[in-house]
């Protein structure tokens, strides 16, 4: 008998062992795992060089804390704000908390502004976390219920609608911040067009917002960039990652560049475990897989391949309303519930997700091959196709 709190609706299997882009489970059946953990195993399972550079680590020095120095950690602060282009880096342990730590800045640059009741515009269906502050200002009203009293604070709007910030922008004085998914996830892989979000970078310049980017499920390489903001050749005040920066290894970061920058000072936030020598490592040794070895551009090659496939093979199903995504984030909705997909994929030796109750949400790892590529468009068309026809 488990001790374990019952927060999960747990699906039936536990995974022994992980190889590339294999999970096999406790009688060592196989199954193709296209959701990588919920886009977290970047390098898929067992990746030779990140288990050596992890093994090595561990016999070094595991922890010591933010009270010292932390070379790895410094490492790490600089290898991302290259590729961001972004001027500071807290580390922390996961998604939430570095979107806690965003809405923290958010509201301490509000406050130093003379803004007595900082408010921060989010979307609908967005998903930032399950602390009480992530939770409030996520557009989730199931995940909400029965936490109440929520953090209050937060200005709701529709996602990909400038018309409706324009809107709060004028009616609301209290607005300091935007905070929001380039792709929205957990949502349903809702995707923001690209003059959107230039139009957003417009008016946070215009009123003196902070904009700040959820990167946490769509950035690390996955659609085909480091981080999803870069197709639209922007640059926000905020970002945060988690996810995929380490492969497995809990790893959070909140980015901070323009008016962000320098707002946290010594004392105004603050993590344990955030930044360890070996989550540092971890997300190195990630990002030094993902540009060597060209992981990046291939999401973006291989993601289209596979849209493409489920196109092909889905063409004629009444009952597919669209096949959607950018690199290796591929969403396909369907008209009704389809949440019994889960379990008839993992009958056939396919991990899959779905998410928003009627999308089917699929997150390869990035070394995802061409022949997983294939497996998972022929096993998972044939079982749309069975499902649909009831």
């Amino acid at each position: 008998m488990s001790h374990l709190m019952n927060n999960y609706s747990r699906l039936p299997i536990a995974f022994a062992r992980g190889q590339g882009s294999n999970l096999y489970d406790e009688n060592d059946k196989r199954y193709l795992d296209a959701l990588a953990g919920i886009a977290v195993n970047t390098l898929g399972h067992g990746h030779p060089r990140l288990v050596k550079a992890l093994s090595d680590q561990i016999a070094r020095l595991i922890h010591t804390s933010n009270l010292y120095v932390v070379r790895e950690q410094e490492a790490l602060s600089d290898r991302l704000a290259a590729l961001s282009a972004m001027d500071e880096v807290f580390f922390c342990n996961s998604g939430c908390e570095a979107n806690e730590a965003a809405i923290k800045l958010a509201r301490l640059y509000g406050h130093r502004k003379g803004v007595e009741s900082p408010a921060i515009i989010v979307m609908e269906h967005a998903f930032h976390g399950r602390t009480l502050a992530t939770l409030s200002a996520t557009g989730n009203r199931k995940v909400q219920a029965g936490f109440e009293p929520l953090v209050a604070g937060f200005v709701r709007v529709p996602f990909d609608d400038l018309a409706a910030i324009e809107t709060v922008a004028t009616h609301n004085a209290n607005v300091v911040a935007v905070l929001f998914e380039p792709i929205q996830g957990e949502g349903g892989i809702n995707i923001a067009h690209q003059d959107y979000l230039r139009g957003l970078r417009r008016i946070c310049d215009e009123k003196g917002w902070l904009f700040m980017v959820d990167e946490v499920q769509c950035g690390i390489g996955r659609t085909g960039r480091w981080f999803a903001h870069q197709h639209a050749g922007i640059k926000p005040d905020v970002m945060t990652l988690a996810k995929g920066l380490g492969s497995g290894v809990p790893v959070g970061a909140c980015l901070a560049a323009g008016a962000a920058k320098g707002v946290f000072g010594p004392g105004n936030h603050g993590s344990t475990f955030g930044g360890n020598p070996l989550a540092c490592v971890a997300a190195l040794t990630t990002l030094d897989v993902i540009e060597e070895d060209g992981l990046m551009q291939r999401a973006a090659k291989l993601g289209q391949s596979i849209r493409a496939g489920f196109a092909r093979e889905l063409a004629a199903m009444a009952g597919v309303v669209e096949i959607r995504g950018d690199g290796l984030m591929i969403g396909i909705e369907l008209d009704r519930p389809c949440g019994d997909l889960v379990m008839r994929a993992i009958n056939a030796g396919l991990v899959i997700n779905v998410t928003a109750d009627k999308v089917i949400r699929l997150l390869p790892p990035l070394i995802f091959s061409d022949a997983d590529a294939d497996e998972l468009v022929t096993g998972l068309s044939a079982l749309i196709k069975e499902f649909l026809a009831g």
